[in-house]
């Protein structure tokens, strides 16, 4: 199997790669589980997503594209969500850091010089630390929501609304 390699890619260097993949795609599935454990919070009718969809993120090559969509789709739940429950937090939360995040895994995915690819590396680590630290601090601020008032809170405004 090893005699189709290129002379300069030894089996130790392939298997440094083989390692580094299991442990991102693990890293994309604690990043997942963040995501579906807070979509689980979220009320059935202001979920834009179901939350068994989040596992696509850790699917390689298909989250490239479905990155975008977690960022939309995640930030219209909560936004949905936080509405109803009348909590104050910024506008469309998580929207920001999520597309920063998407836009640099997408040019990571692109062959460029390896010095731009290495500073679009940098940018996207902290953009998807952050942005996966967000997505953390809401799940937070909703399940202790919950813990106070209960899954289906109603606000006083929505209930003379419906």
């Amino acid at each position: 199997m090893f005699e189709i390699l290129p002379e300069h890619i030894t089996k130790e260097l392939l298997l440094v790669f083989v390692i580094a993949t299991i442990i991102r795609i693990i890293i994309w599935i604690f990043f997942g589980y963040t995501i579906y454990s807070t979509l689980k919070l979220v009320k059935k009718e202001n979920q834009n997503i179901l939350p068994g969809q989040a596992w696509f993120v850790a699917v390689p090559f298909f989250n490239i594209y479905w990155n975008f969509e977690v960022v939309r789709r995640l930030t219209d739940s909560l936004n949905n969500e936080f509405y109803d429950r009348e909590l104050e937090v910024e506008e469309r939360p998580t929207q920001k850091w999520g597309m920063l995040f998407a836009w640099t895994f997408l040019l990571t995915n692109i062959p460029l010089p390896p010095f731009i690819l290495t500073v679009i590396g940098i940018l996207h680590l902290v953009y998807f630390i952050t942005y996966w630290v967000k997505i953390h601090q809401h799940k937070a601020l909703l399940k202790l929501h919950i813990e106070r008032f209960g899954k289906d809170y109603v606000s006083e405004r929505n209930q003379y609304e419906n």
